[in-house]
């Protein structure tokens, strides 16, 4: 074990640096300051995480585009004319009309909340917060069905990657400059590591991870090893699976 931690921690200092962001989607998120901008920009980042990191990059700087490069503003803000700009976007399956649902939602809650960490604060676990955020996130009538596909949960046994890597960057905090540690009410000791297939192949390489299937239940057990190594913030080795796995 102590071998295993001496490993991983070496990869984390390698990994866990600034040289990082250019070609990860975190990049654009960083390109803001304002709390609420950053809180957008990655949630949509880490959900369009989807594909070669390249494309993901380009379309989400796309989209940023599209609002303005000021989307807490845009969100909270726009008139129904400037939606027309937001026709035409589409990543993969995340299409316009993913998208405009996603700006309503965000105007409905900004409306009523300051930050959107209230929205994963409903729950006594992390597995619950999450069942609890794609309740609430389409709890509004206007959700398409179509659109339920792009937010997963666990409630579909989902290891939810795109949501815990979300977690991640609003959550720990350790002065890398690297994850942004904006949200103070949520633990890095809760976090759940995601899992893509750069995490998977290194995990099992490595003994973390034995579950057949990629699923909520994997993403628990990975997890759990991972708070052997290090109880308080398991998630930082995230950055030891996935960027020697990338690498």
């Amino acid at each position: 074990m102590a071998a295993l931690r001496q490993l991983l921690d070496e990869r984390v200092a390698r990994y866990n640096q600034p040289a990082f962001l250019a070609k990860d989607p975190i990049s654009i998120p960083h390109q803001f300051s304002r709390r609420q901008d950053v809180e957008i920009s990655a949630l949509f980042a880490a959900l369009l995480a989807w594909g070669q990191r390249p494309t993901i990059l380009k379309k989400t700087a796309e989209l940023m585009r599209r609002l303005d490069d000021a989307p807490y503003q845009f969100v909270t803000q726009h008139q129904d004319e400037d939606l027309k700009q937001l026709l035409g976007f589409c990543h993969r399956t995340f299409c316009d009309t993913d998208l405009l649902y996603f700006v309503h939602w965000l105007r409905w809650f900004y409306g009523r909340h300051d930050t959107l960490e209230d929205a994963f604060l409903l729950g006594d676990t992390m597995r619950e917060r999450l069942v609890n955020f794609h309740n609430l996130f389409f709890s509004l009538p206007e959700a398409p069905a179509r659109t339920r596909k792009h937010v997963a949960t666990p409630a579909r046994n989902s290891a939810c990657k795109r949501l815990n890597m979300y977690l991640r960057w609003l959550v720990r905090r350790d002065g890398q400059g690297v994850d942004f540690g904006l949200w103070t009410r949520l633990s890095p000791a809760e976090l759940i590591c995601p899992i893509d297939v750069h995490v998977e192949r290194q995990a099992r390489l490595l003994g973390l991870l034995r579950r057949d299937k990629v699923d909520w239940q994997a993403a628990e057990e990975l997890t759990a090893n991972l708070r052997l190594l290090d109880p308080n913030d398991p998630v930082k080795y995230d950055f030891a699976l996935f960027g020697e796995g990338v690498g």
